[in-house]
């Protein structure tokens, strides 16, 4: 049952109608089962001054695009209702001139635009009005019998309106419907939701809930679990078994879906999926329709349900079912789109939001982790909701006509606009070495800034969470992920990838950046420190790049490589034999896989930086010291002498490494391979030509 989160303490604080109005509508956000993320949408009248000191009777709605769940007071908007109840008169208003006419309404022009459904709020006499997607509710309004049913719950206290797009009409039809029968306590929206009322905050809050469990409890009462979805066909493969089948697919499913723009992936295996997924009709029942119009633009009419026997041997097959699973289910959506479209629409991606897989569970994609968390979100709330009408009767959806006039409505695109634009690095997974240092801490920050979502893997595990969790502050949830792993340790290097395939489907850059560096005259370098070199700057760069080439490979949409190496790179330092020639290798490395990516689409260049004191694990250890002693300087001289050395007398910092990590890794250097560059201020002797 829905539980009331309403705290009378915490409500007597709100001491106006609008502060009054975002507890509310927080309130009901907050439990995704009474209303979806994004959807839904509340209001109260009250008495405002306008900017002439006037009484003015005014409806505060929801804005457009807003989730009631995190919405403030500046996400409302504020119109004057003496303007907008006339229009109950009229007997049309198409959806242009409904908006054109509300935007003259506004109390503010600084406010968001106003709800779709501004209309059924400002028709109904009531001063706070409800509109929510309850799970309980839309099982009822989606079951082919509903109508018959909501009798036997509400008796003669409810209204029952078909099928009707947001707008106008349905506006005027749900409060003439109300105006007929003085005993509504409701609204039941046929295949869409709930419209509930009251005279105060409170009440109409307490309504809704009421009104919920009652229909909760009508539906629990006939749930029948062993039964739920025609029973299970297919158990759920063990735990560590579902990650590792996941780790191995998702490369090939991000390349099958990211084909038109690349997509971020993500996977959920939690209870009410797997019961689905496994269920004996769930492929003939996901196939339906959407359970409510605000699911279509995240989750498309339907999923892409993978017909596959659960075998943790049979991963070749499962790729296979997936790469033609999904080049099927985008020509059915070019044919949806060709069959239903207006003029001047434009196809989205035409690829999955929603992969269910039996045994595993299920894979959103979206433009961002975010979004795919947004898609998977509202799966939940279908599967819930097809739980409940099939506990009823027959679950029953939109047409394809229908579901698409809501998909591409021109007033639900709205919406999507009001997202910021996409930037050089959206779409894209950026793996970084040495991620909780100097330039792996500053190339995450600068690829997130322009759209990335970054992957901080070092052997310092609480640095790379700090940054990390510093990025994600600033950035929203898991733009930045860290995990800890050693470079020279193959198996550690494959499980990194693999819990990255995991966490966003795949990668798209990689950053070799894990470093260290010791210093000694050559005849008193030890086999220790040459092998020491060796491991982490040869074969720990060799791990971390043949990985990424493989993951690469299996994505089949490209990809770019950016190794740090060195000035040591191509100039034989003094007494740094071991550190030079493992950077040499490094170079000589990036080269032979750039030769080899080439037809795959995978770029690989270099940076040759010097002297990065700045953030640095390596020059605050006993390298500082050994260069300096090289030099015949105290440590405390070397930035200067470092900066008096090179052409430009400058030094060189992290930030500027990252812009050239930016820049190899961006579409401007989409015709560049096999390249180095150097940003060393200018050192004459490392000069490459």
């Amino acid at each position: 049952m829905v539980q009331s989160l309403w705290n009378s303490s915490q409500a007597s604080e709100q001491t106006t109608g609008l502060e009054q109005l975002v507890y509310r509508s927080n309130l009901i956000g907050a439990d995704r089962s009474v209303c979806n993320i994004y959807g839904g949408n509340t209001s109260t009248k009250t008495t405002v001054k306008d900017f002439r000191g006037r009484d003015v009777e005014v409806m505060y709605v929801k804005g457009s695009g807003s989730d009631l769940g995190s919405m403030q007071a500046k996400h409302f908007t504020g119109l004057a209702l003496e303007d907008i109840r006339p229009l109950i008169e009229r007997e049309s208003m198409t959806d242009e001139e409904m908006v054109e006419y509300l935007g003259h309404c506004m109390i503010d022009s600084k406010h968001p635009r106003a709800s779709i459904e501004t209309l059924l709020h400002a028709f109904l006499p009531y001063n706070h009005v409800d509109h929510t997607h309850p799970d309980a509710i839309i099982s009822l309004c989606c079951a082919d019998n509903g109508k018959e049913l909501a009798r036997e719950i509400y008796g003669d206290r409810f209204v029952w309106v078909p099928y009707v797009r947001p707008g106008f009409t349905l506006s005027k039809m749900i409060a003439e419907s109300v105006f007929a029968n003085p005993n509504a306590e409701l609204v039941l929206m046929e295949k869409h939701g709930l419209v509930t009322w009251g005279e105060t905050s409170e009440e109409c809050y307490a309504q809704t809930i009421k009104i919920i469990n009652e229909a909760e409890a009508f539906i629990e009462a006939r749930v029948d679990e062993g039964s739920l979805f025609g029973g299970v066909k297919h158990p759920a493969l063990a735990a560590e078994v579902r990650r590792e089948i996941v780790a191995k697919i998702m490369p090939t499913l991000r390349g099958a879906v990211s084909d038109s723009k690349k997509m971020i992936l993500s996977y959920d295996d939690q209870d009410d999926v797997l019961a689905f997924v496994g269920g004996a009709n769930s492929p003939e029942l996901s196939q339906v329709g959407a359970a409510c119009p605000d699911h279509l633009v995240h989750t498309k009419v339907v999923p892409l349900f993978i017909d596959w026997t659960p075998d943790a041997e049979d991963i070749d097959g499962l790729k296979t079912k997936l790469t033609e699973g999904v080049a099927a289910y985008k020509e059915q959506y070019k044919q949806y789109f060709e069959s239903n479209k207006n003029e001047g629409d434009v196809m989205f991606e035409a690829a999955p939001r929603v992969i269910l897989i039996p045994g595993v569970g299920m894979i959103n994609t979206g433009k961002s982790w975010a979004l795919s968390q947004v898609s998977g979100a509202l799966y939940h709330r279908a599967i819930a909701v097809m739980r409940g009408a099939t506990s009823l009767g027959k679950f029953v959806s939109l047409s394809a006509n229908e579901s698409y006039n809501v998909e591409y409505w021109p007033l639900e695109l709205y919406k999507l606009s009001l997202a910021p634009a996409e930037t050089e690095f959206s779409r894209k997974v950026a793996f970084i070495t040495g991620g909780a240092g100097g330039i792996g801490s500053e190339t995450a920050r600068r690829l997130v800034s322009e759209g990335a979502h970054v992957v901080l893997a070092d052997l310092n595990l609480e640095g790379a969470q700090k940054v990390a969790q510093e990025i994600n502050d600033q950035y929203g949830a898991n733009r930045a992920y860290a995990l800890k792993m050693d470079v020279t340790d193959e198996e550690a290097v494959q499980s990194a990838y693999a819990e990255v395939a995991v966490q966003y489907g795949g990668v798209d850059i990689i950053v070799n950046n894990a470093g260290l560096a010791t210093s000694s005259p050559f005849d008193e370098t030890s086999l220790k420190e040459w092998n020491l070199n060796m491991n982490v700057l040869g074969t720990g760069y060799f791990l971390v790049a043949r990985e990424a080439f493989k993951l690469m490979k299996q994505q089949g949409i490209g990809g770019s490589m950016v190794f740090i190496g060195s000035k040591n790179s191509v100039y034989a330092g003094k007494s740094a034999s071991a550190y030079s020639s493992a950077k040499a290798l490094e170079a000589h490395l990036a080269r032979c896989i750039a030769a080899e990516g080439g037809e795959y689409g995978i770029r690989v260049n270099t940076i040759l930086p010097d002297a990065i004191l700045q953030g640095s694990a390596i020059w605050n250890g006993s390298w500082r010291n050994e260069r300096a002693a090289a030099y015949g300087i105290e440590p405390d001289q070397l930035e200067e002498y470092y900066r008096k050395r090179t052409t430009l007398l400058v030094n060189i910092y992290p930030k500027d490494i990252a812009e050239g990590i930016a820049f190899f890794a961006s579409s401007k250097s989409e015709k560049t391979t096999g390249c180095m560059m150097t940003i060393d201020g200018g050192v004459p002797a490392a000069f490459t030509r």
